[in-house]
């Protein structure tokens, strides 16, 4: 099994402490998906608005719960529990 190094909300410093706390305000955690990402703060705000824009922006021809429901199909097709 992989095991990756992460970095706890706790010890997040700059930009990744930046990072955690939307994504607390957001979601009220730091989900995993997020800090296997800690390594690369830049990479993870670069992941984080993608997510946004895909699954939160309003020009889009999809509704957000349609997006969610595509999202959830998806995820439990491939057995991913996020």
């Amino acid at each position: 099994m992989a095991w990756i190094k992460t970095v706890a909300p706790e010890n997040a410093r700059g930009l990744l402490a930046q990072l955690y706390r939307a994504a607390v305000k957001r979601a009220g955690k730091v989900y995993n998906i997020l800090s296997i990402q800690s390594q690369r703060p830049a990479a993870l705000r670069s992941s984080t608005r993608l997510y946004l824009e895909v699954m939160r922006s309003e020009d889009s021809a999809l509704s957000r719960a349609q997006r969610e429901m595509i999202a959830t199909t998806v995820s439990s097709l491939n057995g991913c529990h996020y």
